[in-house]
């Protein structure tokens, strides 16, 4: 498997893990984003959105996190990520699309880009913007946080490998984590696991 990915991109963060946590062995290849590389014509042939994460399988190229998340947990079962019990599958995915939605979406490279370049907005409002989003889901996301140690109960799962980028970014803005007390926590024991902390941003970036 190849990987099509960039250190700091929440969506190929979120694959590293999966593919940590299931042990499938894997090769990266940075895109660099800040040069444009995701709008070349090779990776727009590769994945016509030009975005990462993008994953090549003998041949065949699987593109958007969640989608390829799911693949994995259907060739790759253990441990399972999205559970198979429809109500947990449903709170779950529920939990997850907070963050992929409607947090995610608002404060990527593209929209902070045209919010500059397009709407004259000065780097104090983007960031801003970026923790007035990210405050807003992670407040709904704390109350839909379940019981246990992470958001979905005793094992990581779907939601716990979308919080752990979009933590890294909120830390990255200075949001305030006061008022996120189950949200800390989860992540805190996300990144005690070898799986989590392998994918981290630091430990895969370019040198």
């Amino acid at each position: 498997m190849l990987l099509y990915d960039y250190f700091r991109s929440s969506a190929a963060y979120r694959v590293r893990i999966a593919l940590n946590l299931k042990g499938v062995a894997y090769a990266r290849r940075d895109v660099m984003l800040l040069k444009d590389e995701q709008r070349s014509p090779e990776h727009l042939a590769r994945n016509p959105q030009g975005f990462v994460p993008a994953l090549e399988i003998e041949g065949q190229v699987l593109t958007q996190s969640l989608a390829i998340i799911d693949w994995l947990d259907a060739r790759h079962p253990e441990p399972r990520l999205i559970p198979a019990d429809p109500q947990l599958r449903a709170a779950a995915l529920a939990r997850a699309l907070v963050i992929g939605a409607d947090i995610h979406p608002l404060n990527n490279l593209r929209v902070m880009r045209y919010l500059k370049h397009e709407l004259g907005a000065e780097d104090e409002a983007r960031d801003a913007w970026t923790r007035h989003w990210i405050a807003e889901g992670f407040a709904a996301l704390e109350a839909m946080a379940g019981e246990g140690q992470f958001l979905g109960g005793a094992t990581p799962d779907i939601a716990d490998v979308f919080l752990v980028p979009q933590m890294f970014n909120a830390r990255r803005f200075n949001l305030p984590l006061d008022a996120y007390p189950k949200l800390v926590a989860a992540d805190a024991a996300a990144q005690a696991v070898a799986a989590f902390a392998a994918a981290h941003p630091d430990r895969v970036a370019p040198q």
